[in-house]
């Protein structure tokens, strides 16, 4: 199964589940840098979660194509208090 993708901050972490969703749908990440015209760069920031920002227009962009939402993508996980 795709690998989901762990960056632990201060308060919580994001887990980057681009590329189980990839594998879940059969779609290569070559496949989805041609049909969405997104350089491979920030697609595979995307996959290990090795960003900064998010280049909103992107992710909107792949969540139309793959016919999703940003937190089927992205999600923020809270530290429980």
């Amino acid at each position: 199964m795709g690998k989901e993708h762990k960056l632990i901050i201060e308060n919580g972490y994001y887990l980057f589940k681009l590329e189980k969703i990839l594998e879940e749908k059969n779609i290569s990440k070559n496949k989805l840098m041609r049909d969405t015209n997104t350089d491979f760069k920030v697609l595979q920031r995307l996959f290990t979660g090795n960003l900064v920002r998010i280049d909103i227009i992107v992710l909107a962009r792949i969540c139309d194509y793959l016919n999703c939402s940003i937190i089927d993508i992205i999600e923020y996980v809270p530290n429980k208090k």
